[in-house]
């Protein structure tokens, strides 16, 4: 198969591994959200709520992620004089954390599935920003492939990363503040 068609199909399925991880904690979110309110609407959401996490993560999310590796595995066979480049270990390593984020994920599914609802929505909320650095990381990695000027790189995802870490404050904040405004 062309190598380009094999990179159009890795890129697909690493747009549908993101979406699903992204929309996946989102899940969590309103799940746990969900958990906390009087009955019925508990029970109902909950029921709903954890139905359409089954759903996304086993029929798009883990499907997306064994893709995503196929594909990328198949890339690096086929070019392999590409793991000769720093930006190129650098990216792997942020999709190794990914794959471990994937499987965070996977365990707080179980554990919502169990109805065990341990982390607040305010912790899911910042974790879920941790998809969003590594997706940053990565693209930036494969569109200028430089690790020349990776001080700047690693400065920029860092304040990158305290910027999207604000913005959830800053968004808890302001649901605190409709919360009292409300009552």
């Amino acid at each position: 198969m062309n190598y380009l068609y094999i990179k159009a199909l890795h890129v697909i399925f690493v747009v549908c591994w993101f979406a699903g991880l992204f929309y996946m904690v989102r899940l969590f979110i309103y799940t746990k959200e969900a958990n906390e309110k009087e009955e019925p609407a508990k029970t109902i959401l909950t029921e709903q709520l954890l139905l359409m996490q089954g759903k996304l993560w086993f029929i798009i999310t883990w499907p997306a992620a064994i893709g995503t590796f196929i594909f990328g595995g198949w890339m690096l066979y086929q070019n392999p004089a590409i793991l000769t480049f720093n930006w190129m270990w650098l990216k792997l390593i942020f999709v190794g954390l990914l794959a471990l984020y994937h499987l965070q994920c996977h365990f707080y599914y179980k554990q919502q599935k169990s109805r065990i609802f341990k982390l607040s929505s305010f912790k899911l909320r910042l974790f879920n920003e941790l998809a969003t650095i590594y997706l940053v990381a990565i693209v930036f990695l494969i569109i200028v492939r430089s690790t020349s000027s990776l001080i700047w790189g690693l400065i920029g995802l860092f304040i990158f990363a305290a910027l999207l870490m604000g913005g959830v404050f800053i968004y808890k904040k302001h649901r605190q503040r409709i919360g009292k405004q409300s009552s």
